[in-house]
């Protein structure tokens, strides 16, 4: 049952320098029916944890920590924070300030006005690294062809949902979960605002490429067989290539006219239907891989830890 209006879910990934302030912003705002935050340290191995404990004895709204086991993921550690959150709403944002909490009022506001399942946030300017954001743009560009989605609409990490939609995405048990995929497979009732963007408080980003490489690779291959598709259309036309490159050399040779085919020729043509093979077999291969981990029920996440300011106790659980 939801028992406040709006739950602000944050995963944690060396958050030690800038959390404390978010949690103190998000503490300060005024929300309707009330609000809580959910932390979800994804095994973070700087003083994130002890940062969190010690800002929990002093906040005078609930907070709910939970530390998996090892580091998992982004977009499983979301998961796993709208699994304990309780609010109406649930909002994302970051743990490093870039996302404003006002901002996320907004967005909240936004969802309860026009009654949308979800409402993302349009950055007006991002305050990201030049090669992330082009990784974002391509990332956008991606699911455009990949997943049921308005062409050219924007999708975010700063993002409000209601608990309907958080509570079917979490049925999800695949080890890679991409959170958007997800919920356009609930719901076409999407918006977005304009929302500001703010320069990272401190530290670095630790989204490397990697990630972002991990990330595309979730959006095409978890939630489409575009690819596969896309492998065929490759495969015919590289087929039919062939074909009709013979045609020209059965011809050249009955007319005795033409350059003379030697090694290099015939070495050449061989790598490069060797390499589209083996890029076409590695991307089946991808998809197998993938379905073999999910039906050996590699975990999306491990809890090891939850506490619950206020609440007096401590829950220990596996997810």
């Amino acid at each position: 049952m939801s028992v406040v209006a709006l739950s602000f879910v944050i995963p944690l990934y060396k958050s030690a320098e800038t959390i404390a302030d978010v949690i103190r912003d998000i503490e300060a705002l005024d929300i309707e029916g009330g609000h809580e935050i959910v932390l979800v340290n994804d095994g973070s191995a700087d003083r994130t944890s002890e940062v969190v404990r010690e800002v929990m004895k002093s906040v005078r709204i609930p907070i709910t920590l939970v530390e998996h086991a090892r580091n998992f993921g982004e977009h499983n550690a979301v998961l796993t924070g709208w699994r304990h959150a309780r609010g109406a709403h649930i909002v994302n944002l970051d743990d490093d300030g870039q996302n404003p909490p006002a901002e996320a009022k907004r967005l909240w506001e936004e969802a309860k006005r026009t009654g949308l399942d979800v409402i993302f946030g349009h950055y007006e300017m991002k305050q990201h690294s030049l090669w992330r954001n082009v990784g974002s743009w391509f990332t956008n560009r991606m699911t455009d062809w990949a997943l049921d989605k308005p062409p050219g609409f924007y999708l975010s990490s700063f993002r409000c949902v209601t608990a309907f939609v958080a509570q079917q995405v979490v049925g999800y048990a695949g080890p890679y979960p991409y959170i958007d995929g997800l919920i356009l497979q609930v719901t076409q009732r999407i918006g977005s605002i304009n929302v500001r963007h703010e320069a990272r408080r401190a530290g670095q980003s630790t989204y490397t490429l990697r990630r972002l490489i991990r990330l595309w690779m979730a959006a095409w291959v978890n939630f489409s067989v575009l690819p596969l598709r896309l492998a065929t259309v490759l495969g015919l036309t590289m087929a039919a290539a062939g074909m009709v490159a013979l045609g020209i050399v059965a011809f050249l040779w009955f007319r005795n006219v033409g350059p003379s085919y030697g090694f290099g020729w015939i070495m050449a043509a061989l790598l490069v239907f060797s390499g589209t093979q083996l890029v076409l077999l590695g991307l089946i291969g991808e998809y197998i891989g993938r379905a073999f981990l999910t039906i050996n029920q590699r975990p999306q996440s491990v809890v090891r830890e939850v506490i619950t300011s206020g609440a007096g106790g401590r829950e220990l659980g596996n997810e």
